[in-house]
Protein backbone atom coordinates (compact mmCIF):
# COMPACT_ATOMS: atom_id res chain seq x y z
CA UNK A 1 0.00 0.00 0.00
CA UNK A 2 1.16 3.15 -0.87
CA UNK A 3 2.46 5.26 1.38
CA UNK A 4 0.31 8.67 2.27
CA UNK A 5 2.16 12.48 3.17
CA UNK A 6 4.94 13.48 4.67
CA UNK A 7 6.22 10.96 6.90
CA UNK A 8 10.09 12.38 7.14
CA UNK A 9 13.13 11.83 5.32
CA UNK A 10 15.44 8.77 6.03
CA UNK A 11 18.86 7.88 6.50
CA UNK A 12 19.42 6.94 2.65
CA UNK A 13 18.71 10.86 2.37
CA UNK A 14 21.51 12.12 4.43
CA UNK A 15 23.65 9.48 2.95
CA UNK A 16 23.07 10.32 -0.45
CA UNK A 17 24.08 13.35 -0.77
CA UNK A 18 27.19 12.91 1.18
CA UNK A 19 27.88 10.46 -1.19
CA UNK A 20 27.06 12.96 -3.66
CA UNK A 21 29.64 15.43 -1.76
CA UNK A 22 32.12 12.77 -2.08
CA UNK A 23 31.59 11.50 -5.96
CA UNK A 24 30.18 14.47 -7.49
CA UNK A 25 30.10 13.53 -11.15
CA UNK A 26 27.28 12.40 -13.42
CA UNK A 27 28.67 8.26 -13.36
CA UNK A 28 27.85 7.84 -9.60
CA UNK A 29 24.75 9.72 -10.11
CA UNK A 30 23.75 7.82 -12.80
CA UNK A 31 24.39 4.55 -10.57
CA UNK A 32 22.08 5.32 -7.60
CA UNK A 33 18.91 6.98 -9.92
CA UNK A 34 16.86 5.06 -7.57
CA UNK A 35 17.98 6.29 -4.08
CA UNK A 36 17.74 9.63 -5.22
CA UNK A 37 13.93 9.39 -6.82
CA UNK A 38 12.85 7.14 -4.06
CA UNK A 39 14.71 8.62 -0.46
CA UNK A 40 15.46 12.77 -2.00
CA UNK A 41 13.04 13.71 -4.68
CA UNK A 42 9.44 12.07 -3.31
CA UNK A 43 10.22 12.77 0.48
CA UNK A 44 10.89 16.40 -0.76
CA UNK A 45 7.89 16.50 -2.90
CA UNK A 46 5.78 15.20 0.21
CA UNK A 47 7.57 17.67 2.42
CA UNK A 48 6.57 20.46 0.39
CA UNK A 49 2.98 19.49 0.01
CA UNK A 50 2.72 18.70 4.06
CA UNK A 51 4.61 22.38 4.72
CA UNK A 52 2.52 24.27 2.40
CA UNK A 53 -0.30 23.53 3.91
CA UNK A 54 0.98 24.42 7.36
CA UNK A 55 2.37 27.55 5.83
CA UNK A 56 -1.00 28.86 4.63
CA UNK A 57 -1.92 29.51 8.29
CA UNK A 58 0.41 32.44 9.03
CA UNK A 59 0.99 32.69 4.63
CA UNK A 60 -2.63 32.43 3.24
CA UNK A 61 -1.27 32.86 -0.18
CA UNK A 62 2.12 30.92 -0.26
CA UNK A 63 2.64 28.75 -2.95
CA UNK A 64 4.36 25.36 -2.57
CA UNK A 65 4.38 23.31 -5.98
CA UNK A 66 5.92 20.04 -5.42
CA UNK A 67 7.41 20.40 -8.85
CA UNK A 68 11.47 21.11 -10.03
CA UNK A 69 12.04 24.52 -10.88
CA UNK A 70 9.00 25.38 -8.49
CA UNK A 71 9.34 24.41 -5.02
CA UNK A 72 12.30 22.12 -5.36
CA UNK A 73 15.48 23.75 -6.88
CA UNK A 74 17.27 21.40 -9.63
CA UNK A 75 19.97 19.32 -8.04
CA UNK A 76 21.75 20.24 -11.41
CA UNK A 77 24.03 22.94 -10.69
CA UNK A 78 24.35 25.04 -13.90
CA UNK A 79 28.30 25.66 -14.89
CA UNK A 80 28.00 27.70 -17.87
CA UNK A 81 29.37 30.72 -15.96
CA UNK A 82 31.67 28.81 -13.07
CA UNK A 83 34.80 27.69 -12.69
CA UNK A 84 33.30 24.85 -10.82
CA UNK A 85 31.84 22.02 -13.11
CA UNK A 86 31.03 19.92 -10.74
CA UNK A 87 27.88 18.90 -12.58
CA UNK A 88 25.69 18.43 -8.96
CA UNK A 89 24.24 20.32 -6.06
CA UNK A 90 25.24 18.77 -2.95
CA UNK A 91 22.23 19.59 -0.78
CA UNK A 92 18.59 19.90 -0.85
CA UNK A 93 16.73 22.75 -1.07
CA UNK A 94 13.60 24.15 -0.92
CA UNK A 95 11.29 27.33 -1.25
CA UNK A 96 8.08 28.29 -0.52
CA UNK A 97 6.81 32.07 -1.55
CA UNK A 98 3.79 34.23 -1.53
CA UNK A 99 3.61 37.56 -3.62
CA UNK A 100 2.49 39.35 -6.75
CA UNK A 101 5.52 38.68 -8.61
CA UNK A 102 5.17 36.45 -11.64
CA UNK A 103 9.25 35.00 -10.72
CA UNK A 104 8.88 32.91 -7.92
CA UNK A 105 12.83 33.74 -6.39
CA UNK A 106 11.44 37.31 -6.95
CA UNK A 107 8.72 37.43 -4.15
CA UNK A 108 9.86 36.82 -0.40
CA UNK A 109 9.48 33.34 0.65
CA UNK A 110 10.20 30.22 3.23
CA UNK A 111 13.49 28.58 2.05
CA UNK A 112 14.43 24.81 3.13
CA UNK A 113 17.33 23.27 2.88
CA UNK A 114 19.15 19.53 4.27
CA UNK A 115 23.13 20.40 3.63
CA UNK A 116 24.55 17.30 5.93
CA UNK A 117 25.06 17.54 8.71
CA UNK A 118 22.83 20.90 8.69
CA UNK A 119 19.53 21.59 8.43
CA UNK A 120 19.03 25.73 7.60
CA UNK A 121 15.72 27.18 7.35
CA UNK A 122 15.08 30.46 6.43
CA UNK A 123 12.74 33.32 5.00
CA UNK A 124 12.56 36.62 3.33
CA UNK A 125 14.25 37.64 -0.39
CA UNK A 126 17.30 37.06 -1.19
CA UNK A 127 17.94 39.40 -3.74
CA UNK A 128 15.99 42.44 -4.73
CA UNK A 129 15.76 42.54 -8.77
CA UNK A 130 16.80 45.43 -9.75
CA UNK A 131 13.37 47.35 -10.84
CA UNK A 132 12.81 46.93 -7.08
CA UNK A 133 15.93 47.93 -5.19
CA UNK A 134 15.20 51.47 -5.60
CA UNK A 135 11.88 51.12 -4.97
CA UNK A 136 13.29 49.51 -1.79
CA UNK A 137 15.47 52.20 -0.76
CA UNK A 138 13.09 54.92 -1.30
CA UNK A 139 11.11 52.38 1.49
CA UNK A 140 13.32 52.47 3.77
CA UNK A 141 13.79 56.01 3.78
CA UNK A 142 10.24 56.68 4.36
CA UNK A 143 8.93 57.68 7.42
CA UNK A 144 6.74 55.33 7.76
CA UNK A 145 7.67 51.88 5.76
CA UNK A 146 11.13 52.18 6.77
CA UNK A 147 9.85 52.80 10.44
CA UNK A 148 7.68 49.49 10.05
CA UNK A 149 10.98 47.92 8.46
CA UNK A 150 12.69 48.80 12.14
CA UNK A 151 9.54 47.53 13.90
CA UNK A 152 10.00 44.14 12.16
CA UNK A 153 14.20 43.58 12.97
CA UNK A 154 13.59 44.58 15.95
CA UNK A 155 10.84 41.94 16.81
CA UNK A 156 13.38 39.61 15.02
CA UNK A 157 16.50 40.68 17.07
CA UNK A 158 14.24 40.00 20.84
CA UNK A 159 13.58 36.26 19.06
CA UNK A 160 17.42 35.97 18.29
CA UNK A 161 17.63 36.38 14.67
CA UNK A 162 20.23 39.02 12.58
CA UNK A 163 18.85 40.00 9.21
CA UNK A 164 21.50 39.74 6.33
CA UNK A 165 21.58 41.31 3.30
CA UNK A 166 24.07 44.01 3.78
CA UNK A 167 26.14 44.36 0.33
CA UNK A 168 27.33 48.10 -0.23
CA UNK A 169 30.11 50.07 1.70
CA UNK A 170 28.24 53.24 0.96
CA UNK A 171 24.70 54.16 1.01
CA UNK A 172 23.93 54.79 -2.45
CA UNK A 173 24.10 58.13 -4.00
CA UNK A 174 20.77 59.87 -3.94
CA UNK A 175 20.34 59.03 -0.11
CA UNK A 176 21.47 60.92 2.90
CA UNK A 177 24.16 58.96 4.41
CA UNK A 178 22.94 60.17 7.70
CA UNK A 179 19.87 59.05 7.78
CA UNK A 180 18.66 56.97 10.64
CA UNK A 181 18.15 53.80 8.54
CA UNK A 182 21.27 54.52 6.53
CA UNK A 183 22.64 50.92 7.47
CA UNK A 184 19.70 49.46 5.47
CA UNK A 185 20.09 51.56 2.79
CA UNK A 186 23.32 49.66 1.97
CA UNK A 187 21.26 45.93 1.69
CA UNK A 188 20.27 44.78 -1.92
CA UNK A 189 17.98 42.33 -0.15
CA UNK A 190 16.75 41.04 3.28
CA UNK A 191 16.45 37.25 4.83
CA UNK A 192 16.98 35.40 8.01
CA UNK A 193 18.34 32.13 8.76
CA UNK A 194 18.65 29.54 11.55
CA UNK A 195 21.26 26.79 10.89
CA UNK A 196 21.17 23.80 13.12
CA UNK A 197 22.44 20.24 13.52
CA UNK A 198 19.94 17.70 11.94
CA UNK A 199 17.34 17.42 14.20
CA UNK A 200 15.70 13.62 15.02
CA UNK A 201 12.49 15.58 13.47
CA UNK A 202 14.32 15.44 10.04
CA UNK A 203 13.11 11.36 10.27
CA UNK A 204 9.67 12.13 11.40
CA UNK A 205 6.63 13.64 10.06
CA UNK A 206 7.46 16.29 13.01
CA UNK A 207 10.07 18.28 10.61
CA UNK A 208 6.97 20.18 9.15
CA UNK A 209 6.05 21.42 13.06
CA UNK A 210 9.90 21.60 14.04
CA UNK A 211 10.00 24.54 10.50
CA UNK A 212 7.02 26.39 10.52
CA UNK A 213 7.68 27.30 14.62
CA UNK A 214 10.63 28.57 13.19
CA UNK A 215 9.27 30.10 10.29
CA UNK A 216 6.56 31.69 12.43
CA UNK A 217 9.54 33.68 13.87
CA UNK A 218 10.23 35.38 10.82
CA UNK A 219 7.21 36.21 9.80
CA UNK A 220 7.61 39.97 10.63
CA UNK A 221 10.32 39.89 8.11
CA UNK A 222 8.40 38.36 5.24
CA UNK A 223 5.22 40.15 6.17
CA UNK A 224 6.99 43.81 5.51
CA UNK A 225 8.47 42.12 2.34
CA UNK A 226 4.86 40.76 1.15
CA UNK A 227 3.29 44.41 1.91
CA UNK A 228 6.86 46.10 -0.04
CA UNK A 229 5.98 43.80 -3.05
CA UNK A 230 2.44 44.66 -3.05
CA UNK A 231 3.13 47.88 -2.93
CA UNK A 232 5.58 48.42 -5.70
CA UNK A 233 3.56 46.06 -7.59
Amino acid sequence: MAQQGFAGFSPQTISFLTGLRKHNEKAWFDANPAVYEQHVKQPARDFVVAMGEKLTKIAPAVVADPRVNKSLFRINRDTRFSKDKTPYKTHLALWFWEGPNPARMENSGFYFHIDPPSLMVGAGLYRFPDPLLKAFREDVAHPVHGAALTDAIQLLRRKGLEVGGEHYKRVPRGFDPDHERADLLRYNGLFVGVRMDLPDETFSPKLVDLCLREYKKMLPLHQWLLAFSERHH
